[in-house]
């Protein structure tokens, strides 16, 4: 496995480990919408939380949120869209932004962005 493949799968096992040590129960992981994926869905007090994990090495080329940009955040909208239809779901929804960054074997900066506009 590529490195940086190695690095974004550590980064997702960081931040359910964060999820979930804070009361969140984990419902999907790597969910595929055709070529479109949704990392994290998980459930926060009956509300169903899409989340999205970004991780990096360090901030040298900015912060890893930038790379949730416009046309990331298109393909989020629709995929989110596929899931709620698919699932039928009628429940409150929202979308988060977890950042992980630094090294395998190292302790990780977490930043979590809730309720993040998909605008």
């Amino acid at each position: 496995m590529a490195e940086h493949n190695e690095l974004g799968k550590w980064g997702e096992e960081i931040a359910v480990r964060y999820l979930q040590e804070r009361g969140y129960i984990i419902i999907e992981r790597d969910w595929k919408s055709r070529k479109k994926d949704i990392d994290i869905v998980a459930i926060e007090n009956g509300v169903y939380v899409f989340i999205e994990v970004k991780t990096r090495r360090n901030k040298l080329f900015g912060e890893p949120t930038n790379a949730v940009n416009h046309y990331k955040m298109q393909n989020l909208k629709l995929s989110i869209s596929n899931y709620i239809m698919a699932h039928s779901l009628n429940n409150e929804i929202r979308f988060d932004i977890i950042t992980v960054v630094g090294k395998i074997g190292e302790v990780p900066e977490i930043e979590h962005l809730k309720d993040v506009s998909l605008m």
